[in-house]
Parts: structure tokens; C-alpha cells; sequence
């Protein structure tokens, strides 16, 4: 490998997960949820991840069923597992609270790179981060009117993991995988992305990601 070769690209583009990472985790309702229902901790994680390209949330995140046979389907599957737990239940958890600081960091970086939104989301709420109230769903507006791009699944028809939705981005945005820095809270969205030549920083808490920011982009993010 040459000398050439083996220099990374530079970063053009610095695409964003919205849940978990512009907003706090959905799994933090999920269990407040579960705890105060008397369900064991990540019981729905769990239904979540048994079968996860064909259970009921990958056919909701990907436009395959609707809300009302999502709520029966999931109903299903956590009968399955000795639970009773609807889909709608569940749904009503999805909307998270603006991180104040991650936003900051995205609007500094507006100014020097091309920012997106690849969201898994589902129709239901109101707009791409399932806001399930109007003063809520104003500020997720407010921020998703900061990004060059917003990539629902709802939308497109396919979801985190699949690469077909980072290569759309990458395409839709006129970048290749590897000008790319890639932020979601899950590693199994992460590691696709990785293997297309991303860079990628896994979201545990805001503080962390905006210090790892800082070190790819060479920014002041606070």
C-alpha cells in the first residue's frame, strides 16, 4: 500500500441517529416502563432483538405493517415470552428529550461539514422523532431543520442496519463512506457503517460523544 493509500480521507460529512443521540434513550423510558409495570429490566429489548430483521418492530421501522397490526404482532411475541405488553404501549415510549449540548455540537458543525439524519422510526407520533406532544414535536422540528438530509426507514423502506440506507445517504449527499463520521447508540447500526470505511463513535452519554467529536472533527464543541 502506498503512502497515498494509506492516508484517511477527510471527514465531509458527519451524519447523526436521532434517538439516543440528539435525544436522551428510548431504552431509559423502556425501564421506566418495565419497572414500574413489574416487568424484568430490557424485557422489551429483548422482544425487540428475538428475530430482529422480521419481528414486528423491523416490519414497523420499515413501512411493512401499521400501527394497529404492530400493536398485535408485538402483543404476540411478548406472549411468547410469558408477557403481556402491547405494541402501542411501547410506542408511546419512543420520543425522547432534546439533548441541549448535542445540538449545539451539530449546529458548529453545520458550518464546515454537511450534516444528515439517518433515524429508524416508525408512523406514528408526530413527525421523524415520534414527538408525541406539539411543544415537543416543535423542537424536534427545530432541529431537524438543521440537517442537510433527514433519512426516515419509515420512508425509504429499509432500516439500520442494512448498508442500503448509509449508501443512499452517502449517495443522496454526494459522499463517499469513507469521508464519513457516523454517530448512533447502537453498536449493530455501527458496525455495517464501520465495515462501508466510516468512522464511528458509539453514544453512551452525551459528554463522551462530544469529546470524541472534537478529536475526529478538530472543533471546540462547548
Amino acid at each position: 500500500m502506498s503512502a497515498n493509500n494509506s492516508v484517511r480521507k477527510k471527514i465531509k460529512a458527519v451524519l447523526w441517529d436521532f434517538g439516543g443521540v440528539l435525544t436522551t434513550s428510548p431504552f431509559e423510558a423502556f425501564n421506566r416502563f418495565e419497572a414500574e409495570n413489574g416487568f424484568p429490566k430490557d424485557i422489551i429489548r429483548t422482544i425487540n432483538s428475538t428475530n430482529p430483521d422480521t419481528n414486528a418492530w423491523a416490519q414497523l421501522e420499515s413501512a411493512a405493517i401499521l400501527v394497529d397490526e404492530f400493536d398485535s404482532t408485538f402483543a404476540d411475541e411478548a406472549k411468547a415470552l410469558g408477557y403481556e405488553i402491547r405494541g402501542r404501549d411501547v410506542l408511546a415510549l419512543l420520543s425522547g428529550d432534546i439533548r441541549p449540548n448535542m445540538v449545539k455540537a451539530l449546529e458548529i458543525i453545520k458550518q464546515s461539514h454537511q450534516v444528515a439524519c439517518i433515524t429508524n422510526n416508525v408512523k406514528t407520533g408526530t413527525g421523524p422523532g415520534m414527538a408525541r406532544n406539539a411543544k415537543k414535536a416543535q423542537s424536534v422540528a427545530d432541529v431537524m431543520a438543521m440537517f442537510d438530509l433527514v433519512v426516515e426507514s419509515s420512508k425509504v423502506g429499509y432500516r439500520k442496519p442494512n448498508p442500503k440506507i448509509y449508501q443512499f445517504t452517502c449517495e443522496s449527499i454526494g459522499v463517499t463512506p469513507d469521508e464519513c463520521l457516523f454517530l448512533d447508540d447502537l453498536g449493530i447500526n455501527l458496525k455495517p457503517a464501520k465495515a462501508m470505511g466510516m468512522r464511528t463513535i458509539k453514544v453512551v452519554n452525551a459528554e463522551d460523544a462530544i469529546s470524541e467529536l472534537e478529536n475526529h472533527l478538530e472543533l471546540t464543541l462547548t
